[in-house]
């Protein structure tokens, strides 16, 4: 499953470069063709303003590129995590409230995908709640010849199809909300689920 994932992301990296490659030519056709108005142009600034705001410009420029993977990543995870959940709770009862579902996401889930249940379970009672994994295995094996910090950048894209299997399961079990991947060191993952006010 890890060289699976691997892969995956190199696929769906170099596939994601070629679709967005794609949509900014037809971009800029329609706009040589006068269909879409010119963009605007930079506004002049004072050289310390334009320094930073291209250094800014450049870090955010490398987060763009890797947007369309993370939104492809996700996608995936979801339909995987909504077929699992369908697979895992078809000879169950219904669960009663949000906590349920929660439980069902730490124990019956990760032991389907990673074998093994999480580690730390924390909640607010508002609505947020935190599962922590010390060794997550979708990221346990990564490194990185530039060092750590290299590694835990890469990473955040590896988890990226975890949290959208966690979304997946939870939209199944009628719960909509945002899961936040949070890695600080390797090989350990958190992940913030946070829920309306609620439950649903």
């Amino acid at each position: 499953m890890d060289f699976f994932l691997i892969e995956m992301v190199n696929t769906l990296r170099a596939s994601s470069a070629v679709a967005t490659a794609r949509a900014q030519k037809v971009e800029q056709e329609m706009i040589d063709a006068g269909l879409l108005p010119l963009p605007p142009p930079p506004s002049t600034l004072k050289h310390q303003a334009r320094d930073s705001a291209a250094s800014l410009s450049l870090r955010t420029t490398k987060e763009d590129e890797e947007e369309p993977l993370r939104m492809r990543l996700e996608s995936i995870g979801m339909h995987v995590g909504a077929n699992i959940t369908e697979r895992l709770c078809h000879d169950r009862p219904l669960f009663a409230d949000t906590l349920d579902c929660i439980k069902f996401v730490c124990k019956d889930l990760w032991v389907a995908c990673w074998d093994k249940q999480v580690d730390n379970l924390r909640t607010n009672h508002r609505g947020v709640y935190v599962v922590q994994d010390n060794s997550f295995k979708p990221i346990s094996r990564l490194s990185s010849w530039d060092g750590r910090q290299d590694a835990v950048k890469r990473a955040k894209v590896y988890v990226t199809m975890s949290a959208g299997i966690i979304r997946g399961t939870l939209s199944r079990l009628g719960l909509i909300g945002v899961v936040v991947p949070e890695i600080n060191n390797l090989p350990q993952c958190t992940f913030q689920i946070k829920l309306p006010k609620g439950g649903s």
